[in-house]
């Protein structure tokens, strides 16, 4: 077994804090941001996401991922891509909650999708090659896992600062220094954009990959190696289910603070409740990590989406008035979602080797782009859902809600995302990798099987 120091666990996970904090922002607050703070048309918001999801990131991630592959410098194929991107990557982040309130139609959307685009592809060029150097720092299947492990702490942690001190901090800029509630948020985004930028200059300062000598990069052109990706088939599998379960993670957070504010009337406790679930989760890395390492990992993360969407459609049963009920939903909510941030990180170098074995070649970054797409899309499909859904349904900004548009609300927020995630545990069950499986495909890769057919 090839251990790893955690000094380096923790100096690798450092940029996924300020990576998450960025996902969580957009995740919980973007649509309310656009809507409530701007006042833009949700619908119009949905729709500019989807359009940008669909285009860009459908070439921009795998691309950004074939890039790294390829790279050769003397900072390694993945280093150079955070040294450069960090800055820029924060400077776009203020930008982005620096959007000019009152827009509507076509420049409410040309906004939307412009601002987006730009973040978007600063995101990708550090996110991807990040993401890439897990299956870079350990071979080994147990390894991976715990240092997924410490890594998703720092995400936890930074999808708890993401998720509970976006409004905080808007509200201190906006109630102590008298700013406006769009100047507010710009603020915000400029203490958040420093903080990733911060945070990836130190990984990518302190955490080496391979010596280069020990590398060869792809030789697959860009459409073969795309195309070689889909015929693996753990990671169709594997994609499959974080499509479902990331989509319903999504419209489940778009939603949330919609939920506590118009159907259970507990505005000045959202970040309370956020804080419940993601601070479970936190507190459960750890024991998702061991479960996993009895029962493997396809399993874990099946039960793990399970305990979560029990918890998940409860809350559709919660009254319209505020309840402390909502908080044992969050609670065992935050129980489900860790395996979230434990199985698919874990999960992912596996199905490289796997590749590696069909083809020769490692492509950890064209996975890894992949990967980042299909969350990024899954994101902004959830994100759009939820746009659409409000819209659907009536929702109107800052007032009382009528009956439909609170049962709308109700739908998006837990009955639609409890169902997708039911139906993501067949497939999580049957996972073909295991660790007797693994042991035997790395046994293989060391006797030279690296151009056999698994």
């Amino acid at each position: 077994m090839t251990k790893l120091p955690a000094r380096t666990k923790v100096l690798y996970g450092l940029a996924d804090g300020g990576l998450a904090l960025l996902t969580a922002t957009i995740q919980f607050f973007m649509l309310s941001y656009f809507s409530d703070v701007l006042r833009y048309d949700p619908a119009i918001v949905g729709m500019a996401l989807m359009v940008g999801k669909l285009t860009w990131d459908a070439i921009n991630d795998p691309l950004f991922g074939y890039f790294s592959d390829r790279t050769k410098s003397r900072w390694g194929r993945r280093r150079p891509y955070l040294l450069f991107g960090a800055v820029p990557l924060g400077l776009v982040t203020w930008l982005l909650f620096s959007m000019p309130p009152g827009l509507a139609g076509a420049a409410a959307f040309v906004a939307v999708l412009g601002s987006f685009l730009l973040h978007d592809t600063l995101q990708t060029a550090v996110n991807v090659p990040y993401s890439a150097l897990t299956p870079e720092l350990t071979p080994d299947y147990d390894e991976r896992t715990s240092l997924s492990t410490v890594r998703m702490i720092f995400s936890v942690v930074g999808y708890i600062l993401g998720g509970a001190m976006t409004t905080l901090i808007a509200g201190l800029f906006r109630d102590g220094l008298g700013w406006s509630e769009p100047a507010a948020y710009s603020g915000m985004g400029a203490v958040f954009g420093v903080v990733v930028a911060v945070t990836v200059l130190t990984t990518a300062l302190s955490v080496r990959e391979r010596p280069p000598s020990e590398v060869q990069p792809s030789k697959l052109a860009p459409w073969p190696a795309f195309v070689e990706s889909l015929r693996n088939r753990p990671f169709m599998s594997l994609m499959a289910a974080q499509f479902i379960s990331s989509y319903a993670f999504t419209t489940l957070t778009s939603l949330l603070p919609f939920f506590l504010i118009y159907q259970l009337e507990m505005e000045s406790q959202v970040p309370a409740v956020m804080l419940a679930m993601l601070g479970t989760t936190g507190l459960f890395l750890y024991p998702a990590r061991w479960v996993a390492g009895r029962i493997n990992k396809g399993p874990t993360y099946a039960l793990g989406l399970f305990i979560a969407s029990l918890a998940v459609i409860a809350t559709f049963f919660l009254p319209h008035s505020p309840t402390p009920l909502v908080y044992v939903a969050a609670v065992v909510a935050g129980v489900g979602f860790s395996v979230q941030w434990v199985c698919p990180w874990s999960m992912m170098p596996d199905v490289i080797e796997y590749d590696e074995l069909r083809t020769g070649e490692r492509r950890e970054g064209v996975y890894y782009g992949l990967w980042n797409f299909l969350t990024k899309f899954t994101s902004a499909l959830g994100v759009a859902t939820s746009g659409w859904a409000l819209k659907l349904f009536g929702y109107v900004p800052n007032v009382a809600q009528t009956p439909r548009a609170l049962l709308g609300i109700r739908i998006f927020f837990a009955l639609a995302p409890a169902i997708a995630l039911l139906i993501s545990l067949p497939i999580l069950v049957r996972y073909p990798i295991t660790r007797r499986s693994h042991a035997e495909l790395r046994a293989r890769l060391a006797g030279g099987a690296g151009a056999a057919q698994a």
